[in-house]
């Protein structure tokens, strides 16, 4: 959590309203969302998905999470280049994006090796914990 812009969960009725509403979102089809696995044991190591998923304009915009001792093991890049092969294969998808904070250095590297452009910096374009906070877009289209 400490690149995304909202704070974690404070307690149980946080979270399960939290995954009432990622529940209700799926049932939708306005997001997907998938654990993240080793392939020999099924304990989530992560999440994975699309979300805000605008079939109109056959994009989506991709997000994911890892535990902290799972990072810089290569689980993210896999997961991404899987999700993104299901993106415009199963979904049909033309494009699909990722917002990251500019500080994310880590995530800025995983996106670029899976071959997602660089498209902007949006400056102080989000308020949160009492300040403006920085977005950068990534985007990959399916050529």
């Amino acid at each position: 959590m400490q690149y995304i812009p909202k704070p974690p969960a404070a307690n149980l009725e946080e979270i399960s309203e939290h995954l009432r509403i990622i529940e209700e979102k799926i049932s939708s089809n306005e997001l997907i969302n998938w654990a993240i696995t080793l392939k020999d044991d099924s304990k989530m190591i992560g999440t994975i998905g699309y979300y805000h998923i605008k079939p109109e304009h056959y994009r989506a915009e991709i997000g994911y999470m890892l535990l902290p001792g799972y990072q810089g093991k290569g689980y993210v890049t896999e997961a991404i280049n899987l999700v993104v092969d299901y993106g415009f294969s199963a979904m049909e998808l033309h494009s699909i994006e990722a917002l990251i904070d500019p500080e994310n250095i880590a995530s800025a590297r995983v996106l670029e090796k899976c071959g997602f452009i660089k498209e902007g910096h949006f400056k102080e374009n989000e308020f949160y914990d009492g300040k403006f906070i920085d977005t950068v877009i990534y985007s990959k289209l399916n050529r």
